[in-house]
């Protein structure tokens, strides 16, 4: 099994979206309420995701053909603002290696550190990869939404 990454692309926008509500429903609903978890499915694809392509902080796995995962960088936040894998391909280190490429992203753009708002049931992902939980905290989902989530930071190491 061999995941080559690539930029994101407009075109991959669709795709995309559609990977992260099949993650949501599958991943989320075991620390989300099954009423938070179909508003968070619902809930359209976000006017930023666009922008943050745009600006070059997408990544992309692909697994041969399909799109294994992704994560997105908003590079004028200094944020990780997604990253999702396929549930079916869960567990393979794909998501390690996206978010290891918006770090190096981020590097690039001379960032020294990147924060994060986890759902619950990414914190201890987060945390393997060196992230420090700062506090919980409640995110306004765009669905208008209450998510539990806990805000996080990692101090980037230079390239």
């Amino acid at each position: 099994m061999t995941i080559t990454l690539r930029p994101a692309l407009p075109f991959d926008i669709a795709a995309l979206w559609a990977l992260r509500t099949v993650a949501v429903r599958v991943s989320c609903a075991t620390h989300y309420a099954p009423e938070q978890i179909a508003a968070w499915r619902a809930s359209p694809v976000p006017p930023a995701y666009a922008a943050m392509l745009a600006a070059g902080g997408g990544v992309v796995a692909m697994q041969d053909e399909a799109i294994a995962g992704y994560a997105m960088l908003n590079v004028d936040k200094h944020e990780v603002d997604a990253v999702f894998v396929d549930p079916a391909r869960a567990g393979l280190g794909i998501g390690r290696q996206l978010l290891m490429a918006l770090e190096q992203l981020a590097r690039q753009r001379g960032m020294a550190r990147l924060r994060l708002s986890a759902s619950l049931n990414a914190v201890p992902f987060y945390q393997a990869a060196g992230f420090v939980a700062l506090r919980a905290e409640a995110y306004a989902h765009p669905s208008g939404i209450s998510l539990a989530s806990v805000a996080m930071e990692k101090e980037l190491t230079p390239a």
